[in-house]
């Protein structure tokens, strides 16, 4: 029968420990973090994604069904459709 002496159990847990702290930090930032971006008024909620410009919107007051509205910066607001002031 084989002994496992203190220095190779020493190894063995360094080893075990240095292989999961690699594997459990991320090094990179979450993606979602602050993408999206809710605010709320008189008119209704809205909704935007900050990196493709798309939005959601609902009016206010909601009659049974809430109905949500989809759009996106690019389509909207377009030069040909800005009034000039």
């Amino acid at each position: 029968m084989k002994h496992l002496d203190i220095k190779s159990i020493l190894i063995g847990f360094s080893g075990s420990a240095l292989i999961i702290t690699a594997i459990s930090f991320k090094n990179s930032p979450d993606e979602n973090a602050g993408r999206f971006q809710a605010s709320s008024g008189e008119q209704g909620i809205v909704i935007i994604d900050s990196q493709t410009g798309a939005y959601i919107i609902t009016p206010y007051p909601a009659i049974g069904k809430i109905q949500w509205i989809k759009g996106d910066f690019e389509s909207t607001f377009k030069a040909k459709d800005i009034v000039k002031r």
